[in-house]
Order: structure tokens, then C-alpha cells, then sequence
């Protein structure tokens, strides 16, 4: 019978024959490795961060506790495929000691220069059909050709499709005696959940800036290079725990500026402004200058800086300024010299206002245009217009610096001027019976809001003497409108008259309430609602009001809908009971 290798043996036969001529792939196209392949770990102890996967795998070995398959997910440059070769060479050592590789004996030298054909690693990115797992299947039963175990390293497994992966799953749950199974994965949640319960799962971590930076030292090390400490910092810092980035970022300065490499030289590289630009951007957040921020912004694009690298530190240290806020500073990894700054910074501002400006900056997008300005423009106007908006909803006091208009339009007064008498037009109005509205539910209970309530001054109607007092009923129509809350169908009307209208006449009984928007009008202007308003009013002030709603429009005026008290025809029916149905049936008919 023949025996029809695979494409991954195949390329392990040729390499083999090839090594033993003296006509390697290295010995006719390279002399030398790129760093992250010549300092891949070798052994289990050499494994960075991840202490928790490497001390279970020793045991097992040293406990002949071997699994069939294993599951390893994290993040890349985490040292997932690492540790599977390593794995693969602990299994089959002829000479382990507690649990680690030898690297001495025939199969670990042969696994390390890749000659062994019992290792297969296979990448699921490009066989990950069901025509690949059917092949894989067939494969499997062939007894291993030197080693004591078949190890089969099948990385980015999530890419496998559905069918593949139901093709492959009865060969994972009972594999024969030889083989053993070693997936990796960086999105662990994309592979079905019958392939993930027959492994072993080990979940590899994110490495902290410690832990690459101590890789960092130890490679500079044994290559003899002299690189500043900040520099490795910021090399750790900027690949955010990704190993194997962080030591393709190193050899890259190796490359550009040989074996001395200072803090200055690694920034330049990176394409870092250094914290004093950062630093300088964050106080003109916190202290709301609009101005000076962009300006900033500006100088920053103008020099050709990286902008995404930019805005990355920014919220970065936006984020610190958020710990120092929230009394968190033994989180901040800083010199005592620039936690002071951050605390002093920080204490110019709320909590409240960081986490607004931390989510904008942080949805900036600048994958299109990496060089515009303008995302990082819009996200520092946006988050102090913001805050001015929510100073003013909240009846604040405006913060010192440069005026920004609110969201909505302020609240306008409204003039009626009254023409001479005239004869009533009957068409105009109605009388609606005064009958209560069944459906309007109960007052429910509201939790308690932020801004106080005197709730024995609401208890009883204020002192209104005057029932036309238009400017007392003004100066207290916030605490009418706290007196609403839990009214309405959800409880929630009196959010709906917050800051969405005012009263701007009172004439024979009748209020009117200039809306801002037709939103809010539109909403109120409904008899149940307007029902509970009036029966509100007459709790609170004393005396009974028809409510009638109109729309105004920005900067004071009214809109085309005038009032209807600018008539006294129906200023008067109003006074008897009356109520509008249409105010446009006067001019429909010209």
C-alpha cells in the first residue's frame, strides 16, 4: 500500500533531505533569523506570563496525565503557538526532566530545526474545509514514523468552516493512542461548542508590561545592545502586551540606529509628541479652552505626527486623570512628580466631565484619514458644548471661559399684542364637556431625584393671590413641574415638561405654554395629559387653568400658528369653558 504524504509532511521530507546535503533552506537564502523566531522560547520556564498554563502542562507530563487534545485561546503574541511546540517536544523527550524538554536528545533536536515529520502544524486560515478534515481524519491513524506521539498543531482553528468542523469532531473526541491534538485560537467564542468541550482549555493572558519588558532586557542582553529602560517601556507600552510585536518593534530600532538606542531616537521612530503635547491637550480639556485645544490639535498634524498614536495617549492619559479623580492613584504607573501634576489637573474638573471626554475621544476613528485633524476637533468641541448643555439643563452656573451655545434654543417670551375688539367667529370654538379622564392612571411612586424638593411648601397651594399673576407663576414653575413627577403613563411627564416649555400667558383663566419644539407639543398636547396639568395646577397654585399649547419658534418668535387669546372673541369663550380644536380654521378660507 502506498502511503501519499501531505502537503505540511511533504515540505518536512524535502527539508530533512535538504538539511542532510548541507543545502538547507537557511544555508542558501539566510545566515540569520529575525528575533522573534531566534528567541522563541524553548523550554517551559522560558515561557513569559503565562505561569499558570506552563506549571499545569509539567505537572501533567511529569504525572503522565497526558490529554488527546488541548485548547489554546489568547490574545496574539501571547506565546500560544510557543507553547504548543514546546509541549510537543515534552511528550516526546526521551530525557524530560520535571516536566521540561531536554533539548538534547534526538527528537527535541529534531523538532527544533523542524525536521521531524510527527509534528504537523497546520494553519486553519487556508485548510479549513470539509474536504481538509476528511483528509486530516485519514492521516491521523498512521502510526507515528520516529516519535513516541503525532502532535498536530492546528492554528486560528476558529476559521474552520461548520461542515469541517463536524467532519472533524469525531476524530477529536477519540483520536487514536499516538496522536495528540493541540489547537490555538485568538476568538475562542467563534468555535462551536462540541469541539471546545472535548479539550482541555487553557486561556493565556494579555502580558503585562513587566513581563515584556523583562523579555525586552533579556534578549538586549545576549545580543549586546544598550537601549535606555524608558525606551523598553515605551516599545512595551505601544504593543500593549503582544510579545512578539514588541520584539519585531525592537529589532526595527536595532536596524535604524544600531546598538545604542536612546528614549528620544524610539519616540522618533513611533511617531510619539512625548507627554508635554498630551499633557498640554489635557489641560485644555479640563479647563474647557476650545481655543488653545485646537490649536494644539493643529500644531500636533501640522508637524506629521502620527495622529492615531496621538490620540491613543491622549485617552490614555485622560484615563489616568479618571484613577487620580477617583482617589485610584496607586493604579497610575507614574513618578511621584507627574502624579502630583495629574492630581492637580484633575482636580479642576468632575468625574463625570472625564468620562464624557474620555468616550469621545475614544470613538475617534481615524482609519480613513490618518493625517485630518478634524475627528479630533469635533471630539474636543463636542465634549465641552456637552457640558455647557448639561450645565444649563441642570441650572448651574455657567463655568468661567468662553461662552457655547446649548443644545435647544433658549427659552424665548412670548408678547401677544391684542387688536381691537371684533365679532366672535362661532366657527372658531367649542365646549367640550368637562369630564374627567377615566384611562389617566394614578400618581405612581418616583424615586427620589437629584435636585431637592421642598415637599412641605408643595404640600399645600402656594400663595397665589392673583390668578392672571403671569410672572409669579414663572418664577415658580420648576416647582410645579417637581410637584409632576410619577404623573403620567410611565410616570415620567414631568421630564417631558423639563426644559420643553414655559408659561407666557395667563388671560381669563386660561394658560397658555409656549413650546420650544413640535416634539414636546405634540406629546402634551393630548386631553389625558393635559387633563392631569390642570389638575395640577389647581393643587399646587390654588386656582383652575385650561391649558392651551402653542409652538415658538428660536429667538422669541412665534410660529406661524399664532395664539388664539390674540383674539378677544375667543379670549372670551375661552373664559367660559371653551376650548380650541383647530387655529387655522380662520384662515383655511382665504
Amino acid at each position: 500500500m502506498t502511503t501519499i504524504a501531505s502537503r505540511p509532511e511533504r515540505a518536512s521530507i524535502v527539508n530533512s533531505v535538504l538539511a542532510a546535503a548541507g543545502l538547507g533552506y537557511n544555508n542558501c537564502t539566510m545566515t540569520s533569523q529575525v528575533f522573534y523566531r531566534k528567541w522563541r522560547p524553548q523550554t517551559f520556564s522560558e515561557v513569559a506570563g503565562q505561569e499558570h498554563v506552563v506549571q499545569t502542562l509539567r505537572n501533567a507530563i511529569k504525572s503522565n496525565r497526558i490529554a488527546h487534545a488541548y485548547l489554546f485561546c489568547g490574545p496574539r503574541g501571547s506565546g500560544k503557538t510557543s507553547t504548543a511546540r514546546i509541549l510537543a517536544k515534552a511528550v516526546n523527550c526521551s530525557e524530560s526532566i520535571d516536566g521540561e524538554p531536554c533539548n538534547s536528545c534526538d527528537s527535541c533536536l529534531a523538532i527544533n530545526k523542524g525536521s521531524a515529520l510527527d509534528i504537523i502544524e497546520i494553519d486553519e486560515a487556508s485548510n479549513r474545509g470539509i474536504d481538509d478534515m476528511n483528509d486530516l481524519k485519514e492521516r491521523v491513524n498512521y502510526s507515528p514514523n520516529i516519535l513516541r506521539y503525532k502532535v498536530y498543531i492546528i492554528d486560528e482553528v476558529h476559521m474552520i468552516t461548520r461542515e469541517g468542523a463536524n467532519a472533524f469532531l469525531k476524530t477529536l473526541e477519540e483520536p487514536p493512542p499516538h496522536v495528540i491534538f493541540i489547537l490555538a485560537t485568538t476568538d475562542p467564542h467563534k468555535i462551536i461548542s462540541t469541539i471546545t468541550s472535548r479539550c482541555q482549555r487553557f486561556d493565556f493572558h494579555r502580558l503585562s508590561s513587566i513581563a515584556v519588558i523583562s523579555r525586552l532586557a533579556h534578549i538586549c542582553s545576549k545580543e549586546g545592545i544598550e537601549i535606555d529602560p524608558e525606551a523598553l517601556k515605551l516599545v512595551a507600552k505601544v504593543t500593549t502586551g503582544s510579545l512578539r510585536d514588541a520584539t519585531n518593534l525592537l529589532e526595527q530600532l536595532i536596524t535604524y540606529y544600531g546598538n545604542i538606542i536612546s528614549l528620544a531616537q524610539a519616540q522618533a521612530m513611533l511617531g510619539i509628541s512625548g507627554d508635554l503635547r498630551i499633557r498640554e491637550l489635557a489641560r485644555c480639556i479640563v479647563a474647557m479652552d476650545v481655543s488653545s485645544g485646537l490649536k494644539v490639535i493643529n500644531a500636533v498634524a501640522g508637524e506629521g505626527l502620527d495622529l492615531r498614536q496621538f490620540n491613543r495617549e491622549l485617552v490614555d492619559y485622560l484615563r489616568q486623570l479618571l484613577l487620580a479623580k477617583s482617589g485610584s492613584s496607586d493604579m497610575i504607573d507614574a513618578t511621584s512628580d507627574d502624579l502630583a501634576e495629574m492630581q492637580k489637573i484633575a482636580g479642576g474638573t468632575t468625574l463625570d466631565y472625564l468620562l464624557n471626554a474620555i468616550k469621545l475621544f475614544s470613538s475617534v476613528d481615524l482609519r480613513m484619514d490618518t493625517y485630518s485633524p478634524l475627528p479630533l476637533e469635533l471630539a474636543l468641541v463636542e465634549s465641552v458644548v456637552s457640558q455647557h448643555a448639561r450645565d444649563k439643563s441642570a441650572n448651574t452656573d455657567q463655568p468661567s471661559g468662553r461662552e457655547w451655545p446649548s443644545s435647544r434654543p433658549a427659552a424665548p417670551t412670548l408678547r401677544i399684542n391684542r387688536p381691537p375688539e371684533q365679532a366672535r367667529p362661532a366657527s372658531l370654538v367649542s365646549r367640550p364637556p368637562k369630564v374627567a379622564d377615566s384611562s389617566t392612571p394614578s400618581a405612581a411612586p418616583h424615586s427620589q431625584a437629584a435636585d431637592p424638593i421642598d415637599q412641605h411648601r408643595l404640600s399645600e397651594p402656594l400663595k397665589m393671590d392673583d390668578p392672571n399673576d403671569l410672572r409669579y407663576l414663572q418664577e415658580h414653575w420648576k416647582d410645579f413641574i417637581n410637584s409632576m413627577r410619577g404623573e403620567g403613563s410611565g410616570g415620567n411627564l414631568d421630564a417631558r415638561l423639563r426644559h420643553a416649555c414655559e408659561p407666557v400667558e395667563i388671560m381669563g383663566g386660561n394658560l397658555v405654554l409656549g413650546f420650544y419644539h413640535d416634539f414636546h407639543k405634540s406629546y402634551i398636547d393630548n386631553r389625558k395629559y393635559l387633563h392631569i396639568i390642570e389638575k395640577k395646577l389647581k393643587e399646587v397654585f390654588g386656582h383652575t387653568y385650561t391649558v392651551t399649547c402653542i409652538l415658538m419658534q428660536q429667538g422669541g418668535a412665534k410660529s406661524d400658528l399664532k395664539p388664539a387669546s390674540s383674539n378677544h372673541l375667543v379670549e372670551a369663550a375661552l373664559s367660559m369653558g371653551a376650548r380650541i380644536v383647530d387655529e387655522n380654521a380662520e384662515t383655511e378660507g382665504k
